[in-house]
Order: structure tokens, then C-alpha cells, then sequence
């Protein structure tokens, strides 16, 4: 922004000021203004033409800011780069756009629009759609929140699993009608499903934790983190309220400088006590676990370098004096030799975007017929990178290291991928469990580490996420601290321990409000994850899962 634009103020305030706030606090200044623009005292618009311009761009600059509220991005900034956004966030920016509109007739489709918000924002968000339902509209969304489903005109059910397991309408109606249903999300709906188990809680040792002190990054306001060990640890707050600053922007690189230097370090920019106790650090994110369609489940995980070796050591690849090195697509002597092992072959279309189409060499098999002549139990290695990973288990029961393995990745609910599903289709939710599994393997036993995962339920069935809180109490059975930033109540009440910021969003965020078992932050009247607790007991104490509004 030039010089002389920055020169120009509305009530001292220049336009690039008024951006730098977030986004309550500029529909509060917007708010004076207009207030201003009433009181003809007011010398902020010392002119009539200053009014009359005023008057034409105020009371639609506060209706925007307000359906941004609406739905519940107060907490940015006006200036937040977009590419900085969450999908969550950018999808939830695009709602409120569609709000101002004034549109009718429009069918709205959301995929999970509650990606990243606190129960008490997911009321506001459907507040916003149902306004635009009374303004004429459709309103289609994708969705496993409870609070979601329960406020729904018509829901349809798909099912009955994942994969080669669904795929089927099974369900269709009223929320009251799909919870009379006996399938995964009716028996949710209607409290009959298995309940993640909430007790006993584990206490972690006397002396055993990480301290990390005077926390002032982003909206923290010098808080001091105080971390159990060897427990399941849930950081919760509104969205904003700083659990990523707290977690992913501090903690994680507090500890990985510390682990990196060790006890022979005497200065730094952080003030850390506790690492010692831990061998090593191991942050699930949601980022790509490949960058081309080469990476795959099988090959991030190590999966297919054992899978090589089973077929490597066949009677007819020993014959041929086949090493595990000729069963890689990446291989010059084992991939088809026309698209050199990745099953498609790329038509450059000029100005439009390129495509791409099976091979007719191979079919898409990826590999050459030499290769493909080599069989385990009547399956070559195309045949195995096309089996889901519920296939590839029962495939090699006897092989004990594969069958581990792959057993890892069904735990986590990632029984429906293809071995060889390209790490380009995969969600951010699942590119996190794969990596989870991976880190479950028998080689990575070890205890002491601590494992940081940022709301992995994203995408996630309630049925699924009592299965993947399983997997991850397994993992602090075996001697490991887990840490979650997450949202979904049904996590924070199996956690051993919780960690609450707020009490708001942004800059009226940034503190640790509350920190005890669920138990004690159902307790806290300032809290707003506690006041969703309390609501969450009182449902399941009712006999169902959910509740309205």
C-alpha cells in the first residue's frame, strides 16, 4: 500500500491500521462511526460530502464484518494472507460472503463446515444456515457433528462402513428417524454406541512433566505451560483462543531445540525445564505424506519394502535371481517401461490443464510382465497394491511382521485405503492417521516419546473416533505422552488431563483458564469447553449423544 494512501485516516485510523485488527475489533470502530455518522455534533465527518460518502459505505461494511462473526472468525485479522487460512476457515469466509448476497435459489454445499470450531461456535455457524435456508435456499451439507445432525431437516445416512464396505444409502429422514435406525450413526444418535471409556485417569508421576514458561507468542499472554507425561492430554479453547500458538508455534519448538542440543545447553529463547524425560518428539500433522502420486500408504509407512522381500524370496524370483529391489515401481529394471512406473501416462493439452490416462502398456499395473510373472499365494504385486489394507492383513495372516503392520493401520480406522492409493487423494485427516500408524510399528516401541497431533478426529465418524482413542491410549499404556488439540467432546471427556485457553478468541484469548481432569473443567463457570462438557453429560445422561441448538 502506497504513501499516499496510508496518509489518509478516518478518525486517526488509516486503512492499513484498520485492516491490521481483527475482525471484532474493526466491527466495533465501524460501529462508532456509524454512531457518528448519526450525532450531528460528531466532527469525525466534517463535511456533507464526507457523510453522504460515508453513508453509502458503512452499513454495508458492518454487515459484512457481522455475518464474519456470525460465523465465527472474529478472531482474524482483516489483512490474514488467505493462504494462511485453514479449510475450515476459508470455507466458513466463503459462507459469510454468501450471507451478504441477498441470493435465493441457490443450493449451498458445505464439506464439514465445523473443521476446527468449539461447540459453542457451532451453534452460531448454524444459526448462519439456517438464515440462509429462510432466505430460499438449499442447504446441503457433509457433517458428523452430533449438534450438526440434530438441527437437520433430512438427513441421509452412507454406510454401512468405509470403502469397499460402503458406498450404500442406508438411511434416510428426520434426525428422530435415523436415530430409530440401527446403523453406526443412528446408534450414535440414540446413545447406543460404544462410549469412549472416560475413567480411571491415569495421574502422571510425581516430578514427571515439562514446563515451558513465559509464553508470549501470538495472542499468548505470558502463560506457563505445565505438561503431564505419560498421560492422554487435550488442549481445548474457542477457536482463536491460541491452542496452535500454544502447542504447535511453542511447545514443538521448545522441545525439538532442546532435544537437538541437550543438557549441555546453557541460553535460548526459551525457558524449558523437563525434556529429559522424554527420548524424542514425534508431531502427526495433517500435511501430504507425498508430494507425487508415486508415495502411497505401502511406501511412506515401510509396508512395501517388506512386501518386496516377501515376493524376493519365491521360489520363481530366486530362479530368476530376483532381488527386493526389482518389485519397486521406481526400480528402471521392474516398472513398465512406457510410464515408468506410475501406471498413467501424462497428454500435454497446451492451455488446458495436462491429463492424464491409464497406461496401455501395463494397464496400469506399473510394472513390466517380467515382473508381474512373480506370484505370492496366486497374487502378483499389482494385485497387492490394488487390496485395501482390511485385504492385505488377512492376505499376509502369515506373515507376522507384515501382518502387525498392516493390523496398525486398521486399528486407526484406515482399513478401506488401497495399498497403493496415490498420497495425492488423501485427506488431511487421513494422510495424519497413516503416519500414526506408521509410527505404531513394532520398531518405534520404545516408550518416552511425546506425540502431538492436531485434531486428528478431523473427518472423522464418532464411531471412529472411539476407535482411534483406543490406538491412542495404547500409546500411553506403552510409556508415551500423547498431546491432542482438539474440539470434539467426546476426546476431551476420555483424556486423562486438559488444558483450557481462552476465554475468547484472538486478542480477548491467550490464556490458560483452565487446566484439570474433564471433570474439574466441567466445573469452571469462565470456561467455555467446560460449559459444553457439562451439556455433553446431561445428553448422554438422557440416553442420546446430542442436543439441539
Amino acid at each position: 500500500m502506497g504513501p499516499v494512501a496510508r496518509a489518509v485516516t478516518v478518525d486517526s485510523v488509516a486503512i492499513h491500521e484498520f485492516t491490521a485488527r481483527p475482525i471484532a475489533a474493526a466491527h466495533e470502530f465501524v460501529l462508532s462511526l456509524r454512531h457518528a455518522l448519526d450525532a450531528p455534533e460528531s466532527d469525525i465527518f466534517d463535511s456533507e460530502a464526507a457523510r453522504l460518502a460515508a453513508g453509502g459505505v458503512l452499513p454495508d461494511l458492518e454487515s459484512r464484518l457481522r455475518f464474519l462473526m456470525r460465523v465465527g472468525l472474529e478472531y482474524l485479522t482483516l489483512d490474514r494472507p488467505t493462504q494462511t487460512l485453514s479449510g475450515g476457515e476459508y470455507q466458513r469466509a466463503r459462507l459469510a460472503a454468501c450471507l451478504g448476497s441477498g441470493l435465493t435459489g441457490v443450493c449451498y454445499i458445505l464439506d464439514e463446515p465445523t473443521i476446527g470450531l468449539h461447540p459453542r461456535d457451532i451453534g452460531r455457524l448454524m444459526e448462519s444456515l439456517e438464515e440462509l435456508r429462510e432466505q430460499g435456499n438449499s442447504v446441503l451439507l457433509v457433517e458428523h457433528d452430533p449438534a450438526v445432525m440434530s438441527r437437520a431437516d433430512y438427513m441421509i445416512d452412507v454406510g454401512p462402513g468405509a470403502g469397499t464396505h460402503g458406498g450404500r444409502i442406508i438411511a434416510t429422514g428426520t434426525p428422530a428417524q435415523l436415530a430409530a435406525a440401527d446403523t453406526p450413526t443412528g446408534r450414535y444418535l440414540n446413545g447406543r454406541f460404544d462410549k469412549p471409556t472416560e475413567s480411571p485417569r491415569r495421574a502422571s508421576l510425581p516430578n514427571q512433566g515439562i514446563i515451558l514458561r513465559n509464553i508470549a507468542t501470538h495472542n499468548l499472554k505470558n502463560v506457563t505451560l505445565e505438561l503431564p507425561l505419560k498421560v492422554l492430554t487435550c488442549i481445548t479453547g474457542v477457536s482463536g483462543a491460541g491452542k496452535s500458538s500454544l502447542i504447535i508455534d511453542a511447545l514443538i519448538p521448545a522441545v525439538r531445540s532442546e532435544l537437538a542440543v541437550g543438557s549441555s545447553r546453557t541460553s535460548g529463547d526459551w525457558d524449558i525445564s523437563g525434556v529429559e524425560q522424554i527420548v524424542r518428539l514425534v508431531q502427526v500433522d495433517q500435511s501430504p505424506i507425498g508430494k507425487t502420486g508415486r508415495s502411497n500408504p505401502a511406501t511412506y509407512s515401510g509396508l512395501w519394502s517388506e512386501v518386496r522381500k516377501v515376493f524376493a524370496k519365491t521360489r520363481e524370483a530366486r530362479i530368476r535371481g530376483y532381488k527386493p529391489g526389482r518389485f519397486s515401481f521406481n526400480s528402471k529394471s521392474g516398472c513398465c517401461e512406457s510410464c515408468r512406473g506410475q501406471g498413467v501416462t501424462r497428454i500435454a493439452m497446451n492451455f488446458l490443464p495436462d491429463m492424464y490416462v491409464t497406461c496401455a502398456a501395463c494397464d496400469g499395473a506399473r510394472f513390466n510382465p517380467q515382473t508381474l510373472d512373480i506370484r505370492f499365494r496366486d497374487r502378483n504385486v499389482a494385485d497387492v497394491l490394488a487390496m485395501n489394507i482390511e485385504q492385505a492383513a488377512a492376505f499376509f495372516e502369515n506373515v507376522p511382521k507384515l501382518q502387525r503392520q498392516l493390523a496398525t493401520f486398521v486399528d486407526v480406522g484406515l482399513g478401506y485405503l488401497k495399498l497403493g492409493q496415490s498420497a495425492l487423494t488423501l485427506s488431511g485427516g487421513e494422510a495424519q492417521r497413516v503416519k500414526l500408524a506408521s509410527e505404531l510399528s513394532p520398531t518405534n516401541a520404545e516408550g518416552g516419546a511425546l506425540y502431538v497431533l492436531d485434531e486428528p478426529t478431523t473427518g472423522l465418524h464418532p464411531a471412529d473416533v472411539a476407535q482411534l482413542l483406543k490406538v491412542l491410549n495404547r500409546l500411553v499404556d506403552s510409556g508415551h505422552t500423547v498431546v491432542v488439540v482438539e474440539h470434539d467432546l467426546d476426546m476431551v471427556r476420555a483424556a486423562d488431563w486438559v488444558i483450557d485457553l481462552g476465554p475468547y478468541g484472538g486478542t480477548q484469548g491467550g490464556e490458560i483458564i483452565a487446566t484439570g481432569t474433564p471433570e474439574d473443567s466441567s466445573r469452571q463457570t469462565n470456561s467455555h469447553t467446560g460449559a459444553a462438557l457439562r451439556d455433553k453429560t446431561v445428553a448422554r445422561q438422557n440416553g442420546a449423544s446430542f442436543t439441539g441448538g
